[in-house]
């Protein structure tokens, strides 16, 4: 018989404990536990804002101090004021920290490979993975403006047109659909976001601008492991706004019947169903929807 849920998640919580070695004095049998390890690979990412570093990683300020007192007794880091906010400080790694900051990336890749070598469906734990992570980070999902032709951008753009190539009878091929062009989804015609979970891109959106009161909304996606968690009606609100902000009053969008859940989500979303207004070969569904402009 299959334990509760509370049994079953406290089981997946220890399993993971266990395997990134969370209670191991010397993380990754580097010297020091895990809170250093990952205050140290927060910073050697770039993250040198203190109080960011301390948000990201959820840790009370006495901790912190703490583990950054460590790591300068260490002379892996220094600190330094903050240049505009002398109440706050700058944590930047040294020659030593960034070495020992390498050896931590290469000896955590190597672990990660050999997880996946030895299990007989990676991509199977892979996606797992991908959603108990959404899901433990969906508080701190964030959204970007992005240039369309960015690597982010591209890498959610050729997971949707996949995606569509799948579920469409008649495959899908971008060429033959009216794809837009990369000024158009840019200010200050439009806009193009993506939604972020950890420094993962996990889902887009773009405002297709024509320089006047009318635009589109364009390829709208989430990842299959960040749907439901309200990624999309996000994307949609923001886009919403900017294109509000742009002067945009009227936007139109197109879908396909093949996929029921965005028809549902944009009629949910106060879209109105209107009549075909371009002529691209995929959609069969069109939508409108009025906005509220702020007064200039």
């Amino acid at each position: 018989m299959m334990q509760d849920p509370v049994a079953r998640f406290r089981r997946f919580a220890r399993a993971v404990t266990s395997e990134v070695g969370a209670l191991d004095t010397s993380f990754l049998g580097r010297g020091r536990p895990l809170g250093a390890a990952r205050v140290l690979n927060a910073i050697g990412q770039g993250m040198e804002d203190v109080q960011t570093v301390r948000e990201y990683l959820d840790l009370d300020s006495g901790l912190m101090s703490r583990l950054l007192r460590g790591l300068e007794d260490e002379g892996l880091i220094e600190t330094v004021p903050h240049p505009d906010d002398g109440r706050r400080r700058i944590a930047k790694l040294t020659e030593a920290g960034q070495r020992e900051f390498e050896i931590y990336e290469e000896v955590s890749n190597a672990r990660a490979r050999a997880l996946l070598d030895r299990h007989p469906a990676p991509e199977e734990l892979l996606a797992a993975m991908d959603l108990i992570a959404s899901a433990l980070g969906r508080e701190r999902i964030a959204l970007t403006e992005e240039d369309p032709r960015s690597e982010p951008a591209r890498q959610c753009l050729e997971a949707y047109y996949g995606e569509l190539a799948r579920r469409f009878n008649t495959g899908y091929d971008v060429n033959l659909a009216r794809d837009p062009g990369a000024i158009d989804m840019m200010r200050p015609r439009g806009v193009f976001l993506v939604a972020w979970s950890d420094g993962a891109p996990m889902g887009c959106v773009g405002v297709k601008g024509h320089g006047g009161r009318e635009g589109e909304i364009k390829r709208l996606w989430t990842a299959p492991h960040a749907r439901r968690l309200g990624v999309a009606t996000r994307l949609m609100t923001q886009a919403e706004a900017v294109a509000a902000e742009l002067g945009i009053a009227v936007l139109r969008l197109d879908t396909n019947s093949a996929l029921p859940e965005a028809e549902r989500f944009y009629r949910e979303g106060g879209w109105q169903e209107i009549a075909r207004f371009n002529d691209d070969p995929y959609p069969d569904l069109f939508f409108e929807k009025r906005l509220s402009l702020n007064p200039r």
